[in-house]
């Protein structure tokens, strides 16, 4: 396979590889581990944040640039009843609650890079039945291609042997520009709900509407610093391709357009990132980055008003997003 290295090696002694795909403006690194866009570059600009090795993304960096699931985002009180039947799944999150499949959900598994080509990578995956308590064998396949002038889409597929929770999420931190915080980043949002969280970050009550609160991003607008991590619902269900969200830089320029079929979109602007260490052992601040995950909505398992999200034997999932870039803050 063209553009193979070794990235690092795991504690217990795997190796990840790393392999670069390219097309027109846009080069991405994607590694094994996570099935991780490791680095992304618009016309040479890097878009993402990330590292040079691979033990910040076992640790300060982990999920960043990831494929997280096999539900991305929360589970309430980590577990879920389904046919009947209560499924009890990892409380990686605060001992109480499942975050993104739970401790060694898909963004912290090693995954096969089963086909490369100049401008796009497959990585697969395969799940075990009971894996982080969750029911079904599931075969998982991602594969990012990069499409002239600046485009990278992520597709996602997955197929269970029982029915079961599936919402595969593409968890990148965008940065467009190198002044090291997105609060002074313009962000635009097609939602005119959003859901309102309690103190662990799980969704509390119905959808709310964003019109005036500091959750209308309808018109695009400053990030600023009022803090977010909340899923904005996109729509009720899967839906036809179309876009959902821009986020442009003023000091460079760069605008990036999110467009997907999935039913929310998850905000979070990076408030951990403080500490972390990142490309060329730049020192990250909070909100360094912003992650625009698409997504099912938070704890859907568990709340039947929210739109499904179960997986049946028999059918395959399937998610697709693409962030295109371009040169100015324009269409």
């Amino acid at each position: 396979m063209s553009g193979l290295e070794v990235f690092g090696h795991l504690p217990d002694g795997r190796s990840v590889e790393r392999y670069r795909i390219a097309a027109g403006d846009l080069e991405a690194w994607v590694m094994t581990w996570g099935a991780t866009v490791q680095d992304l570059r618009h016309r040479g600009q890097r878009v993402v944040i990330g590292a040079d090795t691979l033990t910040p993304y076992l640790e300060e960096l982990v999920y960043a640039g990831a494929i997280v699931g096999r539900f991305a985002n929360r589970i309430g009180q980590a577990r879920f009843a389904l046919d009947g039947e209560t499924f009890a799944t990892d409380p990686n999150f605060l001992d109480r609650h499942t975050l993104h499949g739970g401790a060694e959900g898909a963004g912290n598994l090693l995954w096969t890079a089963d086909e490369v080509r100049q401008d796009r990578i497959r990585l697969t995956l395969t799940l075990p039945d009971g894996h982080m308590g969750f029911p079904g064998e599931m075969t998982v396949c991602a594969c990012y291609s990069i499409e002239p002038p600046g485009c990278l889409r992520v597709v996602i597929e997955a197929r269970t042997t029982r029915a079961t929770p599936c919402s595969f999420a593409h968890h990148g931190y965008f940065a467009l520009d190198d002044s090291g915080t997105i609060t002074d980043h313009l962000l635009e949002i097609a939602a005119e709900h959003y859901l309102p969280v309690d103190a662990d970050l799980i969704p509390e009550g119905p959808p709310m509407p964003v019109s005036g609160t500091a959750f209308d991003f309808r018109s695009a607008r400053v990030v600023g610093q009022a803090g977010y991590d909340h899923n904005f619902c996109l729509s009720d269900g899967a839906a036809p391709m179309r876009p959902v969200a821009r986020l442009i830089s003023p000091s460079s320029g760069l605008a990036m357009q999110v467009a997907t079929t999935e039913p929310g979109l998850q905000v979070y602007d990076g408030a951990h990132l403080g500490g972390a260490r990142g490309h060329e052992g730049r020192a990250l601040q909070p909100k360094a980055a912003m992650a625009l995950e698409t997504q099912a909505w938070p704890d859907s398992p568990n709340r039947s008003d929210f739109p499904g999200c179960i997986l049946r034997s028999g059918e395959t999932y399937r998610t697709e997003t693409t962030y295109a870039f371009f040169g100015d803050g324009a269409d």
